[in-house]
């Protein structure tokens, strides 16, 4: 485990509590990146697995919200996106090899918690694609005493008749070596600075947005375009594949905007109906990122969220 050599981009210590930054080597030699933010005052610690396209400076607000209620945070810049090892010569592309190869990344971000003495119980909080890659630690023994989950991407948002059409590309596409192409209907440009503010699919809070812009314009080496070919058949091949799976027995809270329109919806629907200690909050006037939205629904879902790892971490 080395230490950053140079602060954040946006300097991690500039959020609501100090953090440090780290670079990590997983076992198959790629180098990711974590954020760690460790106040005096520590109930545990929260692994919290950002989602696609995401980087750890984006998550300072959310580690300062979790600190005030006496949580170190670790946030994680996965293989192939933010800071860590991008993966195609087309860095503008977000590729993973193998679905499973985020595992190797746990298991490296769980090693340097060990090593750096985080408090212990850990907590999972998994966000988009984060909610696919800690449901899937979950099931491989991910060392915590519960789980929330935030739009997790337990399923991708897509019209009927497209499914078979992505299926199909994902199956042929890479065995005529065309893989690592950008996935057909997205772009190489970031979503938050190709969209307007008007109608995102990611939050309705506009100081939010403006969070997100600005420190993907000043730092466009944080930046990210749309999936490859083989990243979308590996997602969506490892949520089916988890779709098939009883629910993992631990306590859970999973949150969901309802106006959400990039994970599969009727999959979180299914999933926490069959999650015996689980509980599923609707929330009203939100999209996909609802620990983006305004002050009043963010301080409800950390209040929630903390309430259900504090019963958990006293079980």
């Amino acid at each position: 485990m080395t230490p950053s050599a140079a602060p954040l981009y946006t300097d991690i210590g500039a959020g609501p509590v100090a953090g440090a930054a780290y670079w990590l080597t997983t076992s198959d030699g790629v180098r990711i990146r974590i954020g760690v933010w460790a106040p005096e005052a520590q109930r545990g610690t929260v692994l919290l697995f950002c989602g696609r396209t995401e980087y750890v400076e984006k998550y300072a607000i959310a580690a300062g919200d979790l600190a005030q209620r006496g949580y170190a945070t670790v946030v994680i810049d996965w293989r192939g996106q933010g800071l860590a090892d991008r993966l195609l010569s087309n860095t503008n592309i977000g590729h993973v090899d193998d679905f499973a190869d985020y595992q190797l990344d746990v298991a490296a971000v769980m090693h340097a918690t060990s090593h750096l003495g985080l408090p212990q119980p850990y907590y999972l909080l998994g966000h988009s694609m984060g909610g696919s890659i800690g449901l899937r630690a979950l099931y491989e023994g991910l060392p915590v005493a519960a789980a929330a989950f935030t739009g997790p991407m337990w399923g991708i948002a897509m019209a009927p008749y497209l499914r078979p059409v992505a299926w199909g590309l994902g199956r042929a596409m890479p065995a005529a070596g065309l893989g690592n192409v950008l996935a057909p209907g997205t772009s190489q440009t970031h979503y938050v600075l190709a969209s307007p503010f008007e109608d995102n699919t990611l939050t309705r809070d506009r100081t939010m947005w403006a969070m997100m812009h600005d420190q993907l314009n000043a730092h466009r080496a944080l930046a990210l375009g749309g999936p490859s070919v083989t990243w979308l058949r590996g997602a969506l091949d490892d949520t089916n594949e988890l779709a098939t799976r009883a629910s993992p027995d631990l306590p859970c809270v999973t949150f969901l905007g309802d106006n959400e329109r990039i994970v599969d919806v009727p999959r979180i629907h299914d999933r926490m109906e069959r999650w015996e200690d689980g509980t599923l909050y609707i929330i009203e006037n939100a999209e996909h990122e609802v620990m983006m939205e305004d002050q009043a629904t963010r301080t409800w879902l950390f209040d929630t969220m903390v309430d259900a790892f504090a019963k958990a971490g006293e079980a």
